[in-house]
């Protein structure tokens, strides 16, 4: 067979890039766990510096600072032998309230190296993985991610991409917030809606006991939580449903609908905010899809599994979740607004 030298030096680039990302995941998490990103976000710092300052060791920090220097997290200046972080790189890597935290993001695939047994297991057997299996790292790298999309988003954009909702929230409503985990959504909302009520559930019960940790810390006294499943809580009458980045994971998606239309009020609403996604394998073969994937195949799926579900994956797609909504009763849903990580659609009685 003649092999084609430029098609193989393609795929083999492609496949260092991946490797060198692979091998630099746990120093991601170097960085982000021993403060390196946030004093490089403040000046620019030589290795000896740098180690100086975060009490470490130099001889390691300047592999570090090759490897982050090489792969485009830290620029390097050669004249004075200086790293520091741009203004994009910091916001990204040393800003907890910026768009996007990378290394939260880091954390969930830490996740993934603890369970591999579990995941090869899975492929073999089917069997499923329940959320509170999973190592401790996933749940905080989870509250870091979508934290992030929360604060840039929720209350300037997806809120506001819905019918009256912000000004029932104005004036006071009573909002669910479904498989609320650490409670960053709810708290969140809580505090820019203090005429409102907010009640987090999540059905797994450490995760509870941290959202109301953080709502004790953020003096959050409209937000209460309670731990409950999809189809468990017993509460009626809310104006606003939420479930954020969640009705995929679970086993009983469209039994978690019916309970939320049963929930609402005539008038109220349902928001559904979940991975971006289009409705055919091939919408889907881009970078997003790729970590979508990654994720669903090794934390989403297997929690569906694990309770018999349909395991959804986080790439549903807009036609599959507007089917489960209908299951649900809900007879209203359109696609509200969108980012390059989420879809977010609004379903009503």
């Amino acid at each position: 067979m003649t092999i084609d030298e430029t098609r193989l030096n393609q795929f083999l680039g492609k496949a260092v890039g991946d490797l060198g990302a692979a091998i630099s995941s746990t120093l991601m998490l170097v960085g982000d766990q021993l403060g390196f990103y946030k004093a490089l976000s403040r000046q620019a710092l030589t290795p000896a510096e740098l180690a100086a300052k975060t009490g470490t060791h130099e001889r390691y920090v300047r592999e570090w600072l090759g490897n982050q220097a090489a792969g485009g997290y830290v620029d390097y200046d050669a004249g004075s032998g200086k790293y520091a972080l741009n203004e994009i790189q910091a916001l990204c890597l040393a800003d907890p309230n910026g768009p996007v935290d990378i290394p939260g993001a880091y954390s969930i695939v830490e996740d993934t190296f603890h369970t591999l047994d579990r995941t090869i297991d899975n492929f073999r057997t089917g069997k499923g993985m329940e959320w509170g299996e999973h190592h401790k790292c996933l749940f905080s790298g989870t509250e870091r991610f979508f934290r992030a999309g929360y604060h840039a988003h929720l209350l300037t954009e997806w809120l506001p991409a819905l019918d009256g909702v912000v000004d029932k929230l104005r004036h006071g409503a009573k909002v669910a917030d479904i498989g609320c985990g650490h409670g960053a959504s709810t708290t969140l909302m809580a505090k820019a809606f203090p005429e409102s009520e907010f009640v987090g559930y999540d059905y797994h019960a450490p995760s509870i006991e941290v959202a109301r940790q953080r709502a004790r810390e953020t003096g959050t006294a409209n937000a209460r939580f309670e731990s409950a499943d999809a189809t468990g809580y017993g509460e009626r009458d809310f104006d606003l449903v939420c479930f954020f980045d969640c009705l995929h994971d679970m086993g009983d998606p469209a039994g978690a609908a019916q309970h939320a239309h049963d929930a609402l009020k005539p008038d109220g609403t349902c928001m559904l905010v979940e991975p971006f996604a289009g409705d055919s394998v091939e919408a889907n073969l881009n970078p997003v899809g790729r970590v979508y994937y990654g994720a669903s195949s090794q934390i989403c799926v297997p929690v569906s599994l694990a309770r018999n579900g349909p395991a959804l994956g986080a790439q549903a797609g807009e036609a599959r979740l507007r089917e489960v909504m209908s299951v649900g009763g809900f007879t209203r849903f359109r696609r509200a607004t969108e980012t390059p990580f989420n879809l977010v659609l609004e379903a009503r009685p």
